[in-house]
């Protein structure tokens, strides 16, 4: 497991965020800022930053406008470990 990783997620509630709600769909940066009422500066930041760590996917890649985003296999898996070890540390 990437330690590293999970630092990363779990060090910024944006990243959290976005990469939870990227989890239940796919989203465009503007509608998960307007759903998680995040500025979309903040947002367009955190998915280069999860994108270069390929825990998300831009799957229009060749598109300049409404691209979409959405978890990749190593993202749900840095996810579950993280829901794991919270529901470890309340227990």
């Amino acid at each position: 497991m990437d330690w590293n990783l999970i630092s990363l997620i779990t060090s910024s509630k944006i990243r959290f965020k976005v990469l939870t709600r990227l989890n239940k769909s796919k989203f465009t940066p503007t509608e998960l800022s307007k759903e998680l009422e995040i500025h979309i500066s903040a947002i367009s930041r955190t998915l280069s930053e999860l994108t270069e760590k390929e825990l998300i996917n831009c799957l229009t890649d060749k598109r300049t406008k409404f691209k979409y985003y959405g978890i990749s296999e190593k993202g749900k898996e840095i996810l579950k470990k993280i829901n794991e070890e919270t529901k470890v540390n309340s227990d």
